[in-house]
């Protein structure tokens, strides 16, 4: 690794960096190309490339929003960064008109998303931030970073200053404390959902497999391990902590939960009662989509047939208490019936935890700033209407989150279809302008008795000016 210290350019200050390309702040590095003003910017992912949840493209299985929640239609469909223009490149759009996909492949908004990203300009992958700091002398953010090789290792050190941050840094895997046992070495594979197609070829060679999570992709995985092994040899079970293997909602007023309307009414509401909804919304986005269920189904029943019932066990209601390993070649899980009140014991060749993800601690990055940082009662940090930090007053330049608010934000701060909105959110803030004119009125239902106030730009701000 390079041995000088960080670069220090005071002549170069960028009036955004981006930290974290995933699908979110992709899409604000797309909006921001686009303005009438152009913005020096940068963002920085320490990945090689820009990759969606690669372990979990399974052949067939589909977004569940549609197309037009792609990276900037919503704020802007006459951006060059759409998803039909990524097809009129690829000389696909007629093939894609006959298709008739409302919903496309997971594999193709993969595609389509690593497309932008090796074509947009600012973007800088195998750079890892380390640290974040406040200089109250110059007004503007460090953003120390590192440099990284083909191989992952520390090539070199730099600095980058700018006015405005925005996080993106998404979510990690989950993995509930009674599983954790399970994620030491061991013959038995033991994966997280996100590593599933990485593993399914060993997975494939167990005898017994155990799924363990209720939401779709706990059910893309189970269906998928259900059409790739014998008849009346699947040797499968199918574990949840759900009352049932439950449809998502997806009704046209329930997803109105999922618009700019809702997001403000939420925000707007008492923590303590923000706190009590969220748990209570779980099928607005931890369901099953109705064609997966109606495709499980038809391979099981496909399955009886010529007699007998498939070797495949579902069984939701059931929590696992304790699991561990057995003479380090088998999985032995806990078991207990929510409702029954009775408890057993499973044992498996192989376990797939489906258990979902949880956004990635700021406290880390932001270690620096801790001092400016204000939180609720529950110590997460507090964030505003525009998406920002509340930072307190010595530090006047914002920070920006994406994916790290659903406490502040509700439901929709983690779907692909609020992405061009709170991106044009923020960059309305941002400049203090008006290049992205939102919707005044997106849901049919009106949330409460008194509908909170569309946050209108801040005048005090300070124009951006360009060194």
């Amino acid at each position: 690794m390079t041995a000088a210290p960080p670069t220090h350019d005071p002549l170069r200050t960028h009036d955004l960096v981006g930290i974290g390309i995933g699908p979110f702040n992709l899409s604000l590095a797309a909006l921001a190309h686009g303005l009438p003003t152009p913005l020096t910017t940068a963002f920085y992912e320490q990945r090689p490339a820009f990759h969606w949840h690669p372990g979990l493209l399974i052949d067939g299985a589909t977004l569940q929003v549609p197309f037009l929640a792609d990276l900037v239609t919503l704020a802007d469909p006459t951006s060059p960064w759409s998803f039909l223009n990524y097809q009129r490149t690829q000389d696909r759009l007629y093939p894609f008109y006959f298709a008739e996909r409302f919903h496309i492949h997971r594999a193709e908004y993969d595609a389509y998303c690593r497309w932008v990203s090796t074509q947009l300009p600012g973007l800088h992958f195998r750079h890892q931030v380390d640290a974040i700091r406040w200089d109250p002398h110059t007004a503007r953010f460090d953003v120390d970073h590192t440099h990284l090789d083909a191989h992952g290792e520390a090539a070199s050190l730099g600095r980058t200053h700018t006015r405005h941050i925005a996080l993106g840094i998404g979510t990690e895997p989950h993995i509930p404390d009674p599983l954790k046992p399970l994620t030491d070495t061991g013959n038995a594979p033991v994966i997280h959902s996100a590593d599933y197609l990485h593993h399914r070829d060993r997975l494939l060679t167990a005898r017994h497999i155990t799924v363990i999570g209720s939401g779709q992709s706990g059910a893309e995985i189970f269906l998928d391990l259900l059409r790739a092994r014998p008849t009346g040899n699947e040797g499968l079970h199918w574990l949840a902590r759900t009352p049932a293997f439950a449809p998502m909602e997806y009704s046209k007023l329930g997803l109105e939960h999922f618009t700019p309307d809702y997001t403000r009414y939420f925000h707007a509401l008492p923590e303590t009662v923000r706190d009590t909804l969220v748990p209570q919304q779980w099928q607005l986005h931890k369901g099953i989509d109705h064609d997966t269920i109606a495709a499980i189904h038809d391979e099981l029943y496909r399955r009886t047939l010529h007699g007998g019932w498939p070797d495949a066990t579902l069984t939701p209601g059931v929590t696992v208490r304790t699991a561990g390993r057995v003479a380090n070649t088998r999985v032995e899980l806990h078991l207990e019936h929510t409702q029954q009140s009775t408890r057993t014991r499973l044992t498996t060749d192989a376990v797939v935890l489906a258990t979902g993800y949880r956004e990635r601690p700021l406290d880390t990055l932001l270690h620096h700033l801790a001092p400016h940082l204000r939180r609720d009662s529950a110590g997460r940090p507090r964030i505003d209407a525009h998406h920002r930090l509340d930072l307190g007053p010595a530090v006047t330049g914002h920070i920006y989150v994406q994916n790290a608010e659903r406490h502040t934000h509700g439901v929709g701060a983690p779907d692909l279809g609020l992405a061009a909105w709170r991106s044009a959110t923020i960059l309305n803030d941002l400049t203090g302008t008006n290049p992205y004119p939102l919707p005044k009125r997106t849901a049919f239902t009106t949330f409460g008795l008194t509908q909170p106030a569309i946050p209108t730009q801040q005048p005090t701000l300070v124009p951006l000016t360009h060194p």
